[in-house]
């Protein structure tokens, strides 16, 4: 690689982690790419996240326009995500993480 396809290259990279670089990124594209869910709904599928840390992420997913919230007009107010074309793309790059995790699954000497 020359000097200016590497720095494409890491730049690249660079974008994909601040996606997924969070601890919870993952698991909210995970459970978001089968069907759209509510906050509390996403938050009940998640465990023992906090709603702050939900929120968070979420707010930094939709900046990466890897979620889309949509809001609904009723009494209270309901609010829906959903993954965009660009959010479920990262299937195929959480495939690949996948298969290098189980190729190498943990051990530094493979």
């Amino acid at each position: 690689m020359n000097g200016n396809e590497e720095q494409r290259c890491l730049a690249a990279v660079n974008e994909a982690l601040q996606v997924i670089g969070s601890k919870w990124a993952f698991h909210v594209i995970a459970q978001l790419y089968y069907r759209s869910q509510r906050f509390n709904q996403l938050r009940r599928s998640l465990g023992n996240i906090s709603i702050k840390s939900l929120t968070d992420i979420l707010r930094q997913l939709e900046q990466h326009q890897i979620v889309h919230r949509q809001v609904f007009p009723t009494i209270p107010v309901s609010v829906e995500y959903s993954l965009t074309e660009k959010g479920k793309e990262y299937r195929s790059v959480l495939l690949q993480m996948r298969e290098w995790g189980e190729k190498w699954n943990g051990d530094p000497n493979k």
